[in-house]
C-alpha cells in the first residue's frame, strides 16, 4: 500500500485518466476525494467506486466542484482537512478541449480553456499549499500534455494551457521543494478517454499510426504512474515533466 492514508484530492476525478487514478489511489490506500463539475458524475463515480472497493482499504468522498470557482474549491479543501487533519496529494487533473484553428478559434473557446486548464490548476494549488507548507510536506501533481511540449494542429489555447501548466511545475517545485512540497507533471500522449469521443474515426487512425507502440494509452497507464510520483517511492523526483505517450515524441 505505497499510499496508505494519504489524503488525495483529484480533480476532474468522475470520468477517463481522474477517475482511473482514483481507482488506483484507492487501491494504494489513500483516503480520496473526487470532484468534478458534474453532480450526477460525481455520485456515480463515488458509487462505482465504493461497489467494487473489496479489499481496499481507502476511503472515497465525492465534491461537486467546478475548478474555476475558488469558493467551491475552498469549500472542499477544508472539508477535507476538518475531517482528516491534513492534505497530502493534489491531483491537477481537470482539463477540457475547445479546438479551433487560429483564425477560427473564438475569444470564449480560448478563455474557457484557459480558465479551466490553466487558473484551475493554479486555483486548487493555491488552496492547498498553506495547508501543505504547515505540515512541512505535499505532493502537487499536475496534468500536462504531449502537445504542451510539442503543439498540435488546431489547439492553441490547449497547448498554450499545458505549457503553462509545465511552467507552473518547475516553479512550484523551486518555491516549494525547501518546504518539503515537491512538484510533478504528467505529459500524457493519445489516452483513450472520453475527451477523443468528438475526434472523427479517420483521424483517431493516424493518430495511433503516429505511435510506435500502434495503440492508444489506457487511463491506468497514466494513473500508475501519478501513484508512483505520489508515493514515497519518488521522494527525489521535484520538477519533472514525465511523458507517457507510448513512445510518439521518439
Amino acid at each position: 500500500m505505497r499510499l496508505k492514508g494519504k489524503v488525495s484530492l483529484i480533480t476532474g476525478g468522475a470520468q477517463g485518466i481522474g477517475f482511473a487514478t482514483a481507482q488506483k489511489f484507492l487501491d494504494e490506500g489513500a483516503v480520496v476525494a473526487i470532484c468534478d463539475v458534474r453532480g450526477e458524475s460525481v455520485d456515480a463515480a463515488v458509487n462505482e467506486l465504493k461497489s467494487s472497493a473489496s479489499g481496499r482499504i481507502g476511503h472515497v468522498e465525492g465534491f461537486v466542484v467546478d475548478v474555476t470557482k475558488r469558493a467551491q474549491i475552498n469549500a472542499m479543501v477544508e472539508a477535507m482537512r476538518a475531517r482528516y487533519g491534513r492534505i497530502d496529494v493534489l491531483v491537477n487533473n481537470a482539463g477540457i478541449t475547445q479546438d479551433a484553428r487560429l483564425q477560427k478559434m473564438t475569444d470564449d473557446q480560448f478563455d474557457r480553456v484557459i480558465d479551466v486548464n490553466l487558473k484551475g490548476t493554479y486555483n486548487c494549488a493555491q488552496a492547498v499549499v498553506d495547508t501543505m507548507v504547515n505540515q512541512g510536506f505535499g505532493v502537487i501533481l499536475n496534468a500536462s500534455s504531449v502537445v504542451g511540449i510539442y503543439g498540435n494542429f488546431g489547439q492553441s489555447n490547449y497547448a498554450a494551457s499545458k505549457f503553462g501548466v509545465i511552467g507552473f511545475t518547475k516553479t512550484w517545485a523551486r518555491e516549494l521543494g525547501p518546504k518539503g512540497i515537491r512538484s510533478n507533471a504528467v505529459a500524457p500522449g493519445f489516452i483513450a478517454t472520453p475527451i477523443l469521443h468528438s475526434i472523427p474515426d479517420k483521424v483517431m487512425a493516424q493518430m495511433t499510426e503516429r505511435v510506435p507502440m500502434k495503440r492508444l494509452g489506457r487511463p491506468e497507464e497514466i494513473a500508475n504512474v501519478y501513484a508512483f510520483l505520489a508515493s514515497d517511492e519518488a521522494s527525489y523526483v521535484n520538477g519533472a515533466v514525465i511523458e507517457v505517450a507510448g513512445g510518439m515524441t521518439v
